[in-house]
């Protein structure tokens, strides 16, 4: 219906432009030039509505494949990029389900699929040989059993797997099956698909480089844990998820007692040193899923998402009996003052972190070498 209107449409602009030229040759031959300007301004107008009509019509006939494959360099996520991907691939006509395989930050894969799981698709899918000529591998699945003729829709039946490349490099596969017993996936899937993958090519690579700049850029260059921006932007984040999902979270707050008479003593290259030798330490005892940030100077973080203030206290206890159980060269045996804090239902991710400095700086009131956990009172 949409394609009927747009011919339509396009029938009567090429009308109007030919109405629009006669009028302009009759307007040329009387003594009214403005006129004939009018008209002719007119009919460029109508011209160009006519090629803005043709374009749509040539969108309208586009596969949803290619729109969709269009939407890739829109996003730099490298997520985002692959669930795009595996949503057009999903599209193409006689395809089931679609495994992608491609480069992903720090020499990891990623590895994701619609329509089956990652696993079983894994499983099913096949190596690449290395060939820049290659365009495609397709797969017949035989089975030797009897019943797979009559068990619809279990079995994967074809395959077809297209590379991914960047500026001619493989970065990665995608591949697609069908489970129907009919017509194998042939030369109208490979077609599509190899269009898609060179969209989706550039774009995973343009995400991945991203990522793998971003996380630089969230590092600090001293003890490599992340920096002060990114425990920000990491509290927001989380303070946010809490909250919608009414989960707990935690944060440590602590710094190194007396490392200024330190940097006194040793200079502060030295002292550099004691700082990358306590942030190694650091992270020997937090879990994966702990986010530990240097905050500056000596002074350090870790978010714990899912955790109460009594799993972040002894955290805490962890993180200081892993830095004072042996003496740090060349500054001898180190000890830290810690506040923790737990996330109230009214709190901000300033709030947060204010109430846990707050507990440090009561921590070092109290003596130094220990941890305060802040009230967790109503606020």
């Amino acid at each position: 219906m949409f394609l009927i209107v747009l011919t339509c449409a396009l029938g009567v602009a090429i009308l109007t432009v030919v109405v629009s030229a006669y009028v302009v040759w009759r307007t040329r031959n009387s003594a009214d030039e403005r006129v004939a300007d009018a008209v002719q301004r007119l009919a460029a107008g109508m011209q160009e509505t006519m090629r803005d009509l043709a374009a749509a019509v040539e969108t309208a006939q586009s596969s949803r494949a290619d729109h969709l494959a269009s939407e890739l360099a829109a996003s730099l996520d490298l997520d985002e990029v692959t669930e795009r991907t595996l949503g057009a691939a999903a599209t193409v006509p006689a395809v089931e389900a679609a495994l992608l395989d491609a480069a992903a930050p720090e020499g990891a894969r990623v590895n994701a699929a619609v329509g089956m799981p990652v696993e079983e698709a894994s499983r099913a899918a096949v190596q690449l040989p290395k060939n820049d000529n290659l365009r495609a591998v397709e797969i017949t699945y035989r089975y030797r059993i009897d019943d797979v003729e009559n068990a619809s829709g279990s079995y994967i039946r074809s395959a077809v797997v297209v590379p991914i490349r960047a500026d001619g490099v493989d970065v990665g596969t995608l591949s697609a099956f069908s489970r129907s017993g009919g017509e194998s996936l042939g030369e109208l899937q490979i077609d599509e698909l190899e269009r898609l993958a060179f969209r989706a090519g550039p774009a995973l690579e343009n995400a991945r480089k991203y990522n793998e700049a971003r996380a630089l850029a969230d590092l600090d260059a001293l003890t490599n844990l992340h920096n002060r921006r990114y425990l920000h932007e990491t509290l927001a984040r989380e303070v946010a998820r809490a909250h919608r999902y009414d989960r707990r979270l935690s944060l440590i707050v602590f710094d190194l007692d007396d490392f200024k008479a330190v940097n006194d003593r040793v200079g502060h290259l030295a002292g550099d040193a004691v700082l990358a030798e306590a942030a190694e330490r650091l992270q020997s005892v937090c879990r994966s899923a702990d986010i530990a940030c240097r905050v500056g100077g000596d002074e350090f973080a870790v978010v714990l998402p899912e955790s109460s203030s009594e799993e972040a206290e002894l955290l805490a206890g962890r993180i200081a009996r892993a830095i004072n159980v042996r003496p740090i060269t060349p500054a001898g045996t180190v000890n830290l003052s810690a506040g923790v804090a737990e996330l109230r239902p009214a709190d901000r991710p300033t709030d947060l972190f204010e109430r846990a400095d707050e507990a440090l700086y009561r921590a070092k009131e109290l003596g130094k070498a220990q941890t305060q956990v802040a009230a967790n009172g109503a606020s």
